[in-house]
């Protein structure tokens, strides 16, 4: 279908304006603008209860945590749920200011406790610093859950571009080690196999086959870790094993078709998963419900297969 009206008219406003494509400045200019725009077509983050940051220890040094709890916990409550949540922005951009208000909605909707990690970034630490950076904060939140209030059985992992490659990427990893127990994977149009787009027209205003280059030229220290399932989880032996997933994609972003071939590749390996592709919308529209109400929908659909994935755990349990 063509372009949602509202997305073109988001796209006409761009082109109108002469916004340079992110892949076009400099890192410091691509980062700023990057928040600039998220921030302005979030509508506002939501609040919550409360949002506490703190540090734990990361194998590049500190890493910082942020743990949004969307209601008042009594202190003889049962354990609540969890979802470690990864910003994107291409390794590169993005931080945990913007992943802000997708992990409140997020909190809010499911009424498990979020919590996000500010991972190094390329290329001043490429690949695959940001993995083990992820890694480190699932292994801590998993080891600390009680003291959290948090149900280890429970923990969900998911995230957005990047942050669903590297969400990818902890599943691969968790059942490669043993553990830690990853309930759900919620990968919202993830990166999953280094390689160039379709050929065809680029639109400047949209992101588009130049932006996913400029991203991996970035991320890699080395092209032969393009073959690594760490960093391309769509090449990985096998995926079987892996935990229940949802995934979501864009009909208009370069990353759609790889998205839905690791949601086959999932479905093929015996993974249950569900897809949902959003038609008329670019790539980012999850993280900007203020301009684009599929992105409300999108994440009112993610929070609704996080609380299903929660309830069913916590029902078997209860057997």
């Amino acid at each position: 279908m063509p372009l949602h009206p509202q997305a073109e008219a988001m796209r006409a406003r761009r082109a109108a304006a002469g916004t340079p494509p992110l892949y076009t400045r400099t890192l410091a200019e691509a980062r700023a603008a990057d928040l600039a725009d998220l921030r302005a077509a979030t509508g506002g983050g939501e609040p919550v209860h409360h949002v506490g940051e703190f540090t734990v220890e990361g194998p590049g040094g500190p890493l910082a945590l942020r743990h949004y709890r969307p209601a008042p916990r009594p202190a003889d409550a049962a354990p609540g749920p969890a979802l470690l949540y990864l910003y994107g922005g291409g390794w590169a951009l993005g931080s945990l200011e913007t992943g802000d208000p997708v992990c409140r909605a997020l909190a809010n909707a499911t009424g498990a406790d979020v919590l996000a990690v500010g991972y190094r970034h390329a290329p001043e630490h490429r690949f695959p610093a940001a993995v083990h950076d992820c890694w480190a904060a699932l292994d801590w939140i998993a080891r600390h859950a009680a003291e959290l209030g948090l149900d280890p059985a429970r923990i969900a992992v998911g995230g957005d571009s990047a942050g669903g490659n590297l969400a990818a990427a902890l599943t691969l990893l968790a059942r490669e080690r043993g553990g830690p127990a990853i309930l759900h994977q919620l990968l919202v149009y993830p990166n999953t196999d280094h390689r160039v787009p379709a050929q065809g027209e680029a639109d400047p205003a949209l992101f588009n086959r130049h932006s996913v280059a400029w991203y991996w030229s970035h991320y890699l220290a080395d092209p032969a870790d393009a073959a690594d399932p760490l960093a391309s989880p769509l090449r990985a032996p096998s995926l079987a094993g892996l935990p229940p997933a949802t995934v979501i994609t864009a009909e208009y972003d370069p990353l759609r078709e790889e998205g839905e071939e690791y949601a086959e590749a999932l479905r093929a390996a015996g993974v249950p998963v569900e897809l949902r592709r959003y038609d008329g919308m670019p790539h980012g529209f999850f993280a900007m419900p203020g301009v684009l109400d599929d992105g409300r929908a999108a994440q009112r659909y993610a929070a609704d297969r996080l609380l299903a994935a929660y309830r069913a755990d916590r029902d078997g349990a209860a057997r």
